[in-house]
């Protein structure tokens, strides 16, 4: 005698509470992430990009700054790239107004990264003037890469808390290093700058048209460097971004436009007088 299966919901009764119903919010929401992954994540970020700022503070040193132009660069900017950029136009022998719109243009990313994380993470008022010092690539990254609000807001504040914390601490450990060590120069030190500069910026460079802005940045730059003062090369290689996403443009519009162009010369002209009219006859 075969034996009959009972069905866990029998016809016409509800479904199992542990089974969201289709459509429901329950069923559209992402899974919820472990606090403890958030954290781990926002940890290794945090330190691994909290320990360059040992560069940074050597850097700021060899282009002449003093230890507290160096310290408060990281207590009151704290971002980056933009930093590394103002000092090496400073150790290029740049005008400081120069370096400073240099490390400006470049900081005027973060400004976009707010608007996409004040939806986010939607917090207080009081809140937001703080939050908004730490709005920087790697917060963003991480709190972009949240399933929900409450991780999103997790991985912000721990990322932004770890990293603002080492990057100040290494900040000042490498400029009284350098200060020991005198002449950066002759221990090759100079070069640590930019090499972190570029390490910073080579992960974000995902796709075909990032790649062309920053090959053709650096193109300008080595085109300017002989001809224009120290600084204002950095300026010119602004100019790239707009250039590639132009012909970007043009080159997606032609794309679109040869389908229909194909088609058109498939079809040939239609029978008629010749200025697209169909005769009577032709067309009984």
């Amino acid at each position: 005698m075969a034996e009959q299966t009972v069905p866990a919901n029998p016809p016409g009764s509800p479904p199992s509470p542990s089974v969201p119903v289709p459509g429901s919010p329950a069923a559209d929401s992402p899974p919820a992430k472990p606090d403890a992954a958030v954290v781990r994540d926002a940890l290794g970020v945090g330190v691994a990009v909290g320990l360059s700022g040992f560069a940074f503070g050597v850097t700021a040193a060899g282009s002449g700054l003093t230890l507290l132009q160096t310290c408060a660069l990281s207590l009151l900017v704290f971002t980056g790239a933009s930093q590394f950029a103002l000092v090496g136009a400073l150790a290029a022998g740049g005008n400081p107004f120069t370096a400073a719109a240099g490390a400006f243009f470049l900081g005027i990313r973060n400004a976009f990264y707010g608007l996409r994380l004040s939806q986010l993470l939607a917090l207080p008022r009081a809140v937001r003037p703080f939050a908004a010092h730490w709005v920087i690539d790697e917060t963003t990254a991480v709190a972009l890469a949240q399933p929900g609000r409450r991780a999103a807001r997790l991985g912000f504040t721990v990322t932004g808390l770890t990293l603002y914390v080492l990057w100040n601490a290494t900040t000042l450990l490498g400029a009284l290093g350098a200060e020991a060590i005198g002449d950066t120069d002759a221990w090759g030190l100079d070069a640590a700058g930019p090499a972190v500069f570029l390490a910073l910026l080579a992960p974000m460079l995902r796709t075909t048209t990032e790649r062309a802005v920053a090959g053709l940045a650096v193109l300008l730059v080595v085109m300017a460097l002989p001809v224009l003062p120290a600084g204002v090369p950095v300026l010119v290689a602004a100019f790239a971004a707009p250039v590639v996403l132009w012909f970007t443009g043009r080159t997606a519009g032609d794309r679109h436009d040869a389908p229909r162009r194909d088609r058109d010369t498939e079809d040939g002209p239609k029978p008629g007088n010749g200025n697209g009219h169909v005769n009577g006859n032709e067309a009984r």
